[in-house]
């Protein structure tokens, strides 16, 4: 395996809602012994079959980073933020308020990824007001097109009954949400509802960053933005019979 195939993908959210305990779920397929604070970030891996049961099956090295969720620690941590290719969303489903600083992390994220924008840049994520829309720019979340997935956690402490609908987070992201218990194995167990989301996610961070690499070894998964030039090239291929299926299953948009 290639040290190009390995894919960087952060995880966030608030001090204490569960990240590395999700991260050693997801990376050992058991629950974390003992937890301790992550200060700074901690960076894991996993091996996830990409096209899993196909022809095209391939074996890509996620790093998961668990960022620290420190607030005084909010300028130190742009440094983690380069070059990531996916983003997991975590909150505490007991705690309003995380759930509510997601759109605090993405602003973090993405005004450390592209500085020329003055959104809330150089700010303390604990400054921002959770009444003001201005924080998270959505359009700013489109035009980087990162995949992202949420994950709320600690459904054991959940004492109501769990929502059907997804967080508006999650739909304004157009992502995926999970939830679980961290320190139940069989919340990720292989073929549940919960794995095969994340599997789905990965696969989109995947298709992301190796886009065409990925295309070339599988035809079928050629995304709509190949249309155009497989148009052009047509009529010279035409003699090896070659057929075309746009799809738009790996944009994180779907």
């Amino acid at each position: 395996m290639s040290s190009t195939d390995k894919i960087k993908v952060l995880v966030l959210g608030d001090c204490g809602v569960g990240k590395s305990s999700l991260v050693h779920l997801m990376c050992h397929s058991n629950a974390i012994a003992s937890v301790k604070w992550t200060i700074g970030a901690s960076v894991d891996v996993k091996l996830h079959e990409f096209n899993e049961g196909t022809p095209n099956q391939r074996t890509y090295l996620i790093e998961l980073w668990d960022i620290g969720g420190y607030k005084t620690h909010s300028l130190a941590r742009n440094v983690f933020y380069n070059s990531f290719h996916g983003i997991i969303l975590v909150y505490d489903l007991t705690n309003i308020k995380s759930h509510e600083n997601l759109r605090k992390w993405l602003c973090e994220v993405f005004t450390a990824k592209d500085s020329s924008k003055d959104n809330c840049r150089d700010r303390d994520i604990s400054q921002l007001s959770t009444n003001s829309d201005n924080y998270f720019d959505i359009e700013l979340f489109v035009e980087m097109n990162i995949p992202v997935v949420v994950v709320g956690t600690k459904l054991d402490l959940l004492q109501t009954s769990v929502r059907t609908r997804l967080s508006s987070i999650a739909e304004e992201c157009g992502a995926e949400e999970i939830l679980l218990d961290c320190h139940l194995p069989k919340s990720l167990a292989p073929a549940s509802t919960n794995s095969v989301k994340l599997s789905r996610f990965f696969d989109k961070v995947i298709e992301r960053k190796f886009g065409e690499k990925s295309v070339s070894r599988n035809p079928i998964l050629r995304t709509v933005d190949l249309t155009n030039s497989f148009e052009q090239n047509f009529q010279s291929n035409k003699k090896h019979n070659i057929s075309f299926v746009p799809s738009n299953k790996y944009s994180h948009l779907d």
